[in-house]
């Protein structure tokens, strides 16, 4: 019989591309959203009976335990985006609403959990050049040095979410040796958009979600891409789910922290040669983009340790130019659904 498999945060981005993979692999999914988002995923999904959308109001406070019952492996995803919420607001729903998921699914007998965490709780100075990242790689910072204040960046906030979010899974790990977890680190995720997902509102930006990093490379007034690497959201998808379904092995003396990043890296000034060689249009449109000079952006990984956690080969990953040209198609949809909605895109109004 097939796994139960839990999914939290089913309209986020990289959920609804595992949630797509599960099922197309024949696995049976239950998925928590918010009240706002139910309605609506149960009709995107309506063609799939072996997904069920349950309601979970607060991910750091709700209790849940009927929506853990029977289930084998839970994939908590969600989190709350910098720019949606205040710094503090931020920090407790991060920690504590995935201390609540850890909590209560092991109170109902979940043995298998994999978490998604972030490059930036690998990185602390994206600047220092010449590391190779690996499992005990941590960003250095704590509870103690990091203070919120008016002046506090979204992305330093974001990172010390992720940073001490994931500390606290593996605190709570280290006190229940009895099960087994894998934390998914990835770079920057990039895509397309799953087939499966909810329709974006016009003007939405932020609901691109990364891609909206993509998206103002051709939105004036122009934008560079972060340099700590990038994975193709799909990749990140097929490593979840990969860390799911792999044998349980409890404790350990390793702490599986799959870190994710593209072996083919980002070259800047190429990818807007690539854009306008093979999409002309989007080329006319880009922004900010000549005199671009910069080193490639890779990260120097164990690819070997992470198919050990997760199975995925370093030579299964989508490439830079499939990765980018995806993406961008996807978004060339959003701004055509946007403009069927009586809207006008953001990069044309400009």
């Amino acid at each position: 019989m097939s796994k139960l498999i839990l999914v939290t945060g089913a309209s986020g981005f990289v959920a609804s591309h595992i949630i797509y993979q599960l099922l197309q692999d024949g696995h049976r999914v239950r998925a928590t959203a918010r009240a706002k988002k139910v309605d609506a995923l149960k009709a995107l999904y309506s063609a799939y009976p072996s997904l069920e959308i349950v309601e979970v109001a607060d991910i750091a406070q709700s209790q849940f335990r009927d929506a853990l019952t029977g289930v084998d492996v839970v994939i908590h995803t969600a989190s709350p985006l910098a720019y949606r919420v205040d710094a503090d607001t931020l920090l407790k729903t991060a920690i504590e609403g995935t201390l609540n998921v850890l909590r209560q699914a092991e109170k109902a007998g979940v043995k298998k959990f994999v978490v998604t965490s972030s490059i930036a709780a690998v990185v602390g100075d994206p600047t220092i050049q010449g590391v190779s990242y690996k499992s005990e790689h941590w960003n250095p910072v704590t509870k103690e040095t990091f203070v919120v204040t008016p002046e506090t960046d979204p992305f330093q906030a974001y990172s010390a979410s992720k940073t001490l979010s994931e500390r606290a899974v593996w605190d709570w790990a280290e006190a229940h040796p009895h099960v087994d977890v894998t934390t998914i680190c990835p770079s920057f995720i990039y895509g397309p958009f799953a087939p499966l997902f909810l329709p974006i509102a016009p003007g939405d930006l932020s609901s691109l979600s990364t891609n909206g990093l993509v998206y103002g490379l051709f939105t004036p007034p122009g934008a560079h891409l972060p340099s700590i690497g990038f994975v193709d959201v799909r990749d990140t998808a097929r490593a979840h789910v990969g860390a799911a379904l792999k044998s349980t092995v409890p404790g350990g003396t390793i702490r599986k922290r799959a870190i994710l990043a593209s072996p083919g890296g980002l070259d800047e000034s190429k990818l807007f040669d690539l854009i306008r060689e093979k999409r002309p249009l989007v080329g006319e449109r880009l922004a900010g983009g000549d005199n671009i000079v910069s080193p490639v952006d890779t990260l120097d990984l164990d690819y070997e340790q992470i198919e050990s956690f997760t199975g995925l080969k370093k030579s299964d990953y989508y490439t830079t130019e499939q990765t980018f040209l995806d993406t961008i198609d996807s978004l060339l949809e959003v701004e055509e659904y946007w403009k069927e909605q009586g809207a006008v895109a953001a990069a044309v109004a400009a």
